[in-house]
């Protein structure tokens, strides 16, 4: 089903770059205090997980858990506010980084992607362990998004231990939003800040676990697609990005969806192609598509400058509340 998310971009912000950057930088994130613990994987590695405080006593509490986006992390805008937004109201809300995204290296020769389903697995079922008289709730922006709503496909009715999910600013279609990403401003300014991050990353692995890939490829890496041709797509198995691409990509995989979903992405985000976005034909009648006019990526930007980065909690926060 597709409805209107009531979503109304501020005069000040005019199109999707001005609000995706307003998010980022100008809108002021409420701060939050996180609490750290180290969960082991099933593979022998670690990743980071942070808890935002304060943290309820009762073992029943809603849980949310969150899967951020691309080199992203809990010190990411939308995490904080969501993060703040849900221990107010009284849940246990968490922060799982992806490998290497928490500040400390991986112990395994891997690093994380975009349809990494069986992270996002064993990530929520050792919170539905954990917690097994509370309500679990999860949420991924971005890239986190994406692997959530492939997860949510892949497992079908095995995918319960979550009562309701939601994904934000998700590039559904990944060739699509590779491309975008790779041409003109997108290129000039949100791929260069990507490939930086993920450049030092790889020269870094590179040291801790030398000659598993092409480093000379990976340094001279131009864009987005070259880094995952060179890096992501060989040391996760792929024969190449394309492969990488159109394996990874959740939008074949939501008609398969058995869970509540809301899947609220703007059709002016610079970084998603708005006729990429799914459409209610090809999902199934447990997703709720808001696709705003407006909202740029993981922006969603209100009120006088500089903004308000509450919307996006309230809206997803009012999604689970209300039974989905």
């Amino acid at each position: 089903m597709l409805i209107d998310s009531g979503y109304r971009a501020p005069a000040w912000l005019p199109g999707g770059h001005a609000q995706t950057i307003a998010a980022a930088i100008g809108a002021a994130p409420p701060a939050v205090q996180y609490r750290r613990e180290v969960w082991s994987s099933p593979d022998a590695d670690c990743i980071d997980v942070d808890f935002a405080l304060p943290e309820p006593p009762a073992p029943d509490a809603p849980v949310l858990v969150l899967f951020h986006g691309l080199e992203g992390s809990s010190r990411s805008h939308y995490a904080r506010s969501l993060m703040r937004a849900a221990a107010r109201r009284g849940w246990r809300a968490l922060v799982a980084h992806f490998r290497g995204c928490g500040g400390q290296p991986n112990r395994r020769p891997r690093a994380y992607h975009s349809g990494d389903s069986d992270e996002a697995d064993w990530v929520l079922r050792a919170a539905s362990q954990r917690w097994p008289a509370a309500p679990l709730h999860a949420v991924g922006i971005s890239l986190g998004g994406n692997v959530l709503a492939k997860w949510l496909g892949e497992r079908g009715e095995d995918a319960h231990r979550v009562r309701a999910a939601a994904v934000v600013s998700v590039p559904f279609d990944l060739a699509a939003a590779g491309a975008s990403l790779g041409r003109g401003f997108n290129r000039a300014v949100y791929g260069r800040q990507f490939l930086r991050s993920m450049r030092r990353k790889a020269l870094a692995f590179d040291r801790r676990f030398p000659g598993l890939i092409d480093i000379d490829r990976v340094v001279a890496s131009r864009d987005l697609r070259e880094f995952d041709d060179a890096f992501t797509a060989p040391l996760h198995g792929f024969r190449g990005v394309m492969h990488y691409w159109q394996t990874a990509s959740a939008k074949p995989w939501l008609g398969s969806v058995a869970v509540p979903l809301l899947a609220l992405n703007a059709r002016n985000d610079p970084l998603v192609p708005a006729c990429s976005l799914p459409t209610a034909a090809i999902v199934s009648r447990h997703v709720l598509l808001e696709q705003p006019q407006q909202g740029g990526h993981a922006g969603f930007v209100r009120g006088p400058w500089p903004g308000d980065l509450g919307f996006v909690a309230q809206r997803l926060l009012e999604f689970f509340e209300r039974g989905a």
